[in-house]
């Protein structure tokens, strides 16, 4: 009986259901009808992008407030229409 040589990869060392690592990453590219996200998991994503989304508003509604092309504002409000 010989040893095992020690590895690495974890793609050689992992075992799933359908045998070998490798044969599974085969299978899902071949079958992606077939495989879908848990729904704990998807719960989890939409939850974060929630928070992200309310964190994003409360910086946006925090910071300061810019004029970024007052020279176009200080104009006559109906010049831009007229321009073109």
């Amino acid at each position: 009986m010989t040893r095992r040589k020690k590895t690495r990869s974890l793609a050689d060392k992992v075992q799933i259901r359908t045998g070998r690592r490798k044969d599974y990453k085969q299978w899902r590219h071949e079958n992606p009808d077939q495989v879908t996200s848990s729904t704990r998991y998807t719960q989890k994503k939409r939850q974060q992008r929630k928070l992200q989304a309310a964190r994003r508003l409360a910086r946006q509604e925090a910071g300061q407030s810019i004029a970024i092309h007052p020279e176009r504002q200080a104009e006559a409000p109906g010049q831009e229409d007229q321009e073109s």
